[in-house]
């Protein structure tokens, strides 16, 4: 069997074309991989504009040593308390979580560590 030195590009989508790639292609996976894993950094890491009043709420009061956790079964959440809370964290789920709307509360509920989270 001969082999082909032709110059022309190989179909898109064959064994060929991705044994082709070029450097350009590979500088721009890079450069979207790169990119990706930024965005999702920041949209994971603390303190950014993005965060919403729930989150904030929930990771304020993780911040103060709350110790409830969620358990999620059938999008039911429900909160769990094996532990008592040090009082500030106590108070301000009293204060600025029971206070909520029962959809808000459920979103601020949503952001707790599971039941299944060390």
């Amino acid at each position: 069997m001969a082999t082909s030195n032709s110059n022309v590009p190989p179909e898109s989508g064959t064994d060929d074309a991705r044994s082709a790639d070029t450097e350009p292609a590979e500088t721009e996976r890079n450069r979207a991989l790169a990119t990706a894993r930024r965005n999702a950094g920041s949209a994971l890491g603390g303190g950014s504009d993005t965060e919403t009043p729930s989150l904030k709420l929930a990771k304020e009061y993780l911040s103060l040593g709350g110790r409830r956790r969620s358990m999620i079964d059938d999008n039911i959440t429900d909160v769990r308390q094996w532990d008592e809370d040090p009082p500030e964290a106590e108070r301000f789920w009293q204060e600025r979580v029971e206070t909520l709307s029962k959809d808000e509360r459920k979103q601020v509920e949503d952001f707790l560590p599971t039941i299944n989270t060390p």
